[in-house]
């Protein structure tokens, strides 16, 4: 029962589902060392299979996501992708036909796929699979079930409301449905790519000089900089409605761009963030309280790259019919080859139970000899044994340095959750500048995060309901007399987006947290992601010994040494 799942576009990766597990989970970003790479994950797909010891001939079969017009047309011409992905990433100039191009892909993205795209994609990724040996039969799963099946299949609701909202895939921008763990999905509504909050998102964050498909984040966190525009002010909300389960725009492709480009020049940057955010989130909660009631379900499952978004991750985590809000962790397309690899296994055996997910460290661990090694290759570094690397890191967050911590398996999806994390003290005041000058380079509007232990959550979040939040999928506000204290990991209004750690985890980041909480009374530190700026995810030890070399870190945990300069 070996399911090889793969994605071959926008952040692409491969991942593995084995007896209704889903093993081991890569991105080609991790590999290739470009950001949200896009082409075909030769690189993935040969570590999934190296990380689990297995042959290309022991996967039973092959489930490939997406095969709509656009899709096929750029596996036929992998050219347009990559000038494509170099415009998006700010790396070439637009070039006189930006605006045409823009255009097409509207028109493009609502044509779904058809026998013929079927058969096309197909044949030309069966041929690449070829090229690694890989002969198992391929199934094509269509992108919005299995956005559907990351959320539903391995969460921790046996039952519940599915939601998937993102940009565009095959023709939709998301999907509604229920699901059972051991029936499967029942879909009861596919939203057409033409009324898309996704595409809605994306025109904004291009408006505001910033890359599509990537700096979304940056338009939340801006949004919350802005003063409340009252919504009989906000011209956006008048651009969509829901129906039922439906949503409904006035306006579709470059239409809205326009409309859009009209609001930005009568308002300024955060007014302009505050209006589209505030729009997509009165929209969503309304659909979702809408199909919520359809159905009568409590517990509800989410993801597509619109749940990227934590402060509507929240508030919908907050509505008084959800019991519970799961998100998969990664959330946007980078997850479509684990939904594909999911639903081919339910498809191919149905009687076999899906495990719930677990901490999404699916990608490599690295032991002390492979350690050992590259330290022996850095050559000007000083480094040495440490037998406690969680007690010793805790001891130096309380004297306000800043540490590299590289433990375990590399973390799946866009968080960092105490594999390869950047890690600081979060009660010292102007910490956060000081890292952000010296390392991450983020804009001053981005708050850093918390990861807080679990013993610690209900007296530092206000408004703590329903799970905790493992992987750092929603917004939560710290209590008031805390958020001077805690100004480096919330935003202006005390949000914040804690990854919650279980006080009993067997892991050496939770029993970092348990040290910081004897040092200092709170088990609360900032986590960021461990990346030069614009990188990927650090994956190896020779990775991490290149951005501690060339950022001013002040120690570096990796496995089991302390590495100092």
């Amino acid at each position: 029962m070996i399911i090889l799942g793969i994605w071959d576009g926008h952040d692409a990766g491969a991942a593995l589902v084995e007896e209704g597990r889903l093993t081991v989970a890569v991105n080609e970003e991790r590999l290739s060392r470009r950001k949200l790479e896009i082409g075909f994950p030769h690189r993935a797909i040969a570590e999934c299979l190296a990380l689990r010891g297995l042959s290309p001939q022991s996967v039973d079969a092959v489930g490939l996501s997406t095969s709509d017009v656009a899709k096929t047309l750029g596996r036929l011409l992998p050219w347009t992708m990559e000038q494509h992905y170099r415009v998006r990433r700010r790396l070439v100039d637009p070039g006189w036909g930006s605006l045409l191009t823009r255009r097409l892909k509207y028109r493009l993205t609502e044509w779904p796929g058809n026998g013929l795209t079927r058969r096309i994609s197909r044949e030309l990724v069966a041929r690449k699979l070829a090229d690694q040996g890989l002969r198992a039969p391929l199934e094509l799963v269509d992108h919005h079930l299995a956005h559907a099946a990351t959320a539903a299949f391995i969460g921790p609701a046996p039952r519940g409301l599915v939601l998937t909202l993102d940009g565009v895939g095959d023709g939709l921008c998301g999907l509604i449905g229920s699901f059972e763990a051991a029936r499967g999905l029942n879909i009861l509504s596919r939203l057409p790519v033409r009324h898309s909050l996704g595409l809605f998102f994306e025109h904004v964050t291009a408006l505001l000089n910033m890359r599509e498909l990537e700096d979304e984040g940056k338009v939340m966190a801006l949004a919350a900089n802005a003063l409340p525009v009252p919504d009989a002010r906000n011209p956006m909300l008048a651009l969509f409605r829901v129906e039922g389960l439906r949503l409904v725009g006035r306006f579709r492709g470059a239409a809205l761009h326009r409309e859009l480009a009209r609001i930005c020049w009568r308002n300024t940057a955060e007014q302009f963030a505050y209006m589209a955010q505030r729009t997509l989130e009165e929209l969503v909660v309304q659909l979702a309280r809408n199909a919520l009631a359809a159905t009568g379900e409590s517990h509800l499952a989410l993801a597509g790259g619109l749940f990227a978004n934590i402060r509507l991750n929240g508030r919908l985590r907050l509505l008084p019919e959800v019991e519970s809000c799961f998100v998969f962790p990664h959330m946007g397309d980078g997850g479509l080859a684990a939904g594909a690899a999911l639903l081919v296994h339910r498809r191919r055996f149905p009687e076999c139970p899906f495990q719930p997910l677990g901490h999404p460290g699916l990608g490599a661990v690295y032991g002390d000899a492979e350690v050992g090694q590259a330290l022996r290759e850095a050559g000007d570094l000083v480094w040495r044994r440490c037998e406690d690397p969680a007690m010793e890191a805790a001891r130096h967050l309380t004297r306000n340095d800043v540490v590299g911590w590289f433990q375990g398996a590399m973390e799946y999806g866009p968080r960092a959750l105490g594999g390869r994390s950047i890690l600081a003290s979060a009660q010292a005041p102007g910490l956060a500048r000081r890292l952000n000058v010296r390392l991450k380079k983020r804009t001053w509007y981005q708050p850093f995060c918390p990861a807080i232990l679990e013993s610690d959550a209900s007296e530092l979040l206000e408004d703590l309901r329903g799970p905790p939040n493992r992987h750092m999928t929603s917004a939560y506000r710290f209590r008031e007399g805390l958020r001077e204290r805690l100004a480096d990991v919330s935003g202006p209004d005390g949000s914040c987006r804690p990854q919650i750690v279980a006080d009993d985890a067997a892991d050496p980041f939770a029993r970092l947290l348990q040290e910081t909480k004897r040092l200092t009374g709170l088990g609360i530190v900032l986590n960021t992601s461990f990346n030069l700026h614009g990188e990927p995810l650090v994956r190896t030890p020779q990775e991490a010994l290149r951005a501690f070399r060339d950022t001013s870190l002040d120690h570096l945990f990796l496995a089991g040494y302390r590495v100092s300069r």
